[in-house]
């Protein structure tokens, strides 16, 4: 009799691991979770996971994919949700010329993509855009908090101050020589020192130039101690971080919206770089990272 116990008490502990797997894994909710191949992107994918882990999803993670391959790969619903950049998808994916004001640029985005069944939604105050740094003892010490201090700065000081760019950057309407129109300034041509873009912060930090091309989420701005300076006129484009998912899961999961509305509320320019300075310069791991942040604000129990 006691043999039989323990066999119906195994009968209904396997009925009930295999019901469990089903809720969450087979036939239950399954979504993948893209990104692209940089920390900012492993992060972002790593916590809308956590999110939507908690909330009973089992998640696929496609992460460490180039830009245009994730995207393609959500077109054709290869990934269900990923988040994506409204500069890059209205200036690279679509062609269009950019749009100053973030919120204008994302409804466009949004508009856009309908025709290609892809949703945008949550829009952030991560702003993964061009910007220019200084050090921040020399910004003081010349009194440049914008780039138009800047432009006022170098029309009195010809010649006096030298940025470190990549090749690109220099020479594309869209870069320096933009910059130079919008501002009305003009750096000398040998003031410009053209370099990969990952030397750049370097070249400023060694004093090797004054000013440098980055990203407004570049961990090495915390490293190096590192100001950008406001872009008064608005010239660069807004490169918010929004989530993007394909339209059949947008419909069947509307929920995800929800879950992953507190992303955006919480997150901006200045949390992503330290995020992805624990990672890149700390080295810390992606996940933990990801989870102690999500921990900290409220948003996953410990």
């Amino acid at each position: 009799m006691k043999r039989k116990f323990m066999s119906g008490v195994l009968l209904v502990a396997i009925i009930s691991m295999l019901t469990s797997c089903s809720t969450l894994g087979i036939g239950g909710k399954q979504v993948s979770v893209g990104g692209k191949n940089f920390t900012e992107q492993y992060l972002l994918s790593e916590m809308t996971t956590f999110l939507l882990e908690k909330e009973g999803f089992d998640v696929k993670q496609m992460n460490n994919l180039g830009s245009s391959v994730v995207r393609k790969a959500l077109e054709n619903e290869q990934v269900d949700l990923m988040w994506e950049y409204t500069g890059t998808a209205l200036i690279t994916y679509m062609g269009q010329d950019k749009i100053s004001d973030p919120v204008k640029a994302f409804d466009k985005v949004k508009e856009l993509d309908k025709k290609n069944e892809i949703e945008w939604t949550n829009m952030s105050n991560v702003n993964n855009t061009y910007a220019i740094a200084m050090k921040e003892e020399k910004a003081k010490k010349l009194g440049i908090q914008s780039i138009s201090d800047l432009a006022a700065y170098i029309n009195e000081n010809p010649g006096k101050l030298s940025i470190a760019s990549d090749a690109e950057f220099a020479n594309r309407p869209d870069g320096i020589p933009g910059v130079e129109k919008t501002y009305g300034f003009e750096f000398d041509s040998s003031q410009i020192k053209q370099m990969d873009i990952g030397l750049t912060q370097r070249a400023l930090d060694n004093g090797q130039v004054d000013l440098s091309v980055a990203y407004e989420t570049d961990p090495t701005i915390v490293k190096y101690g590192l100001v950008t300076l406001e872009d008064d006129k608005n010239f660069f484009p807004p490169y918010r971080a929004a989530l993007t998912m394909n339209k059949e899961i947008y419909e069947k999961y509307p929920e995800i919206e929800e879950i992953t509305a507190p992303l955006a509320e919480e997150l901006n320019s200045d949390i992503m770089r330290e995020l992805n300075y624990k990672v890149d310069i700390e080295g810390n791991p992606v996940s933990i990272v990801a989870h102690d942040w999500l921990v900290e604000n409220g948003l996953l129990e410990e």
